[in-house]
């Protein structure tokens, strides 16, 4: 048994040894496979990048080759030729032309009686029911919390006045939901508001704070107000934001600053410790609210004694008042100084700017019809062939497509041939 047991050990030891060296060697020939496999590969990337960078170059071949014979589009380098994203601060006159300043004002004729009881349309030039290029600068309208000043139109004597239709309907625009009166100043309430509304199509983004300017004149008589004539005395009163001393409040409405005492042209804020408080400036919305408590008082109190007129039910013609004390009040004031209103717009302009460089041997030929001559197509003079001589006057910007999107006009026609190179700078706004 036990030698039998040893030969049948010697068997099967043999027998192992022959499946080991089966095993390693299947595993050399695998792993040879491997490596041919992973050399295919590393032979296949090197021959694809190789074919890409001659690609790359044939393509560079091309483009110099059609640069010398002429070119038509070039494509913008998105990091060296174009510079995105720019934002400026761009400010303007508010008024008809870019004009900052409002001194001489009419109204409408065209307004109704009805109409004329809820808002004056003020215009720059001309005569409004005439003349069709007048320019419409803004609207002045009358509030009263209780609906006092003004008469009631529907007759049912509910107190449904146009004083009072626009007070609410400038509280639910400009004040918060739980604000039900204008605060002014000191956190006091007022019951009655003049409102100046200006051209939406003209404030752009906003009223630019700090250079904003109303000057009112001292009224002396109540006289001739029914018609809008002005019966003034020489004193005026001038009002301008606090932007130059604090920032803005914000609130549901946007910005808003308060209108004080003060001159741009006298440099700022008068009595910046204690200033007089006129009304309050929402530069988003383009409207300005001025306090008519305020404007009721003496000239020594620091109001022009506008004598609004605060009864029951009965037409005050407070728009009129208002309008009078501002139409005159450029007459009024120092011939080194501006009256009426001084305000600017301002906008946030975002823009592109696309680097065109021109480069000697480049945009040398031109498909213009001028540049041939004769049905074959020969050049018009024959030193072209060698000097050809362009005039770059426009550029175009097209998408991949070489559909044109944009054309930028140069100031002037820009000489261009093979001893000449260009830079031209492409500002798009939007």
């Amino acid at each position: 048994m036990a030698v039998n047991y040893n030969s049948n050990s010697n068997l099967l030891n043999r027998d192992m040894e022959r499946k080991d060296e089966r095993r390693s060697s299947g595993r050399s020939r695998i792993n040879r496979n491997a490596f041919a496999a992973a050399a295919r590969r590393q032979i296949s990337v090197e021959e694809q990048a190789r074919r890409l960078a001659n690609e790359i170059v044939a393509e560079r071949d091309r483009e110099r080759r059609i640069s010398r014979l002429g070119k038509v589009y070039t494509r913008f380098d998105a990091v060296d030729d174009v510079l995105a994203n720019n934002v400026e601060t761009v400010t303007r006159g508010l008024f008809a032309g870019n004009v900052a300043s409002l001194t001489t004002m009419f109204t409408s004729s065209n307004l109704t009686p009805t109409q004329k009881s809820y808002y004056y349309e003020i215009f720059s030039t001309g005569d409004p029911a005439s003349n069709s290029s007048a320019a419409s600068e803004l609207s002045i309208a009358y509030g009263n919390f209780n609906g006092s000043g003004s008469k009631d139109l529907t007759s049912n004597l509910n107190n449904d006045t146009p004083a009072r239709a626009i007070y609410k309907q400038y509280a639910q625009t400009l004040l918060d939901a739980t604000d039900k009166k204008f605060t002014m100043g000191d956190n006091n309430n007022t019951d009655s508001i003049y409102i100046l509304n200006f051209n939406r199509a003209r404030i752009r983004e906003k009223i630019d704070p700090g250079n904003f300017e109303i000057t009112l004149r001292h009224i002396s008589s109540s006289v001739g107000y029914d018609n809008g004539a002005p019966v003034s005395s020489s004193n005026i009163i001038q009002i301008i934001d606090d932007s130059s001393l604090t920032s803005a409040t914000l609130g549901e409405s946007g910005q808003v600053y308060n209108l004080v005492s003060g001159s741009i042209d006298a440099g700022g804020i008068h009595n910046q410790s204690e200033p007089t408080y006129f009304g309050l400036l929402y530069p988003q919305h383009g409207v300005a609210i001025l306090n008519g408590d305020q404007l009721d008082k003496a000239p020594r109190l620091g109001g022009i004694d506008l004598q609004t007129a605060k009864a029951n039910n009965v037409e005050g013609y407070n728009i009129s008042k208002l309008f009078g004390a501002l139409s005159a009040s450029d007459s009024a004031t120092a011939s080194d100084k501006t009256g009426g209103i001084q305000a600017r717009s301002s906008e946030q302009v975002k823009s592109t700017y696309y680097f065109v460089r021109a480069k000697n041997a480049e945009f040398n030929y031109s498909n213009n019809p001028s540049f041939i001559t004769g049905s074959l197509g020969q050049l018009t003079f024959n030193s072209f062939k060698n000097d050809p001589q362009t005039y770059i006057t426009s550029v175009g910007l097209y998408n991949d497509r070489r559909e044109l999107l944009a054309v930028a006009k140069l100031s002037q026609p820009l000489l261009k041939n093979y001893t000449r190179e260009a830079l031209i700078k492409v500002k798009l706004d939007f």
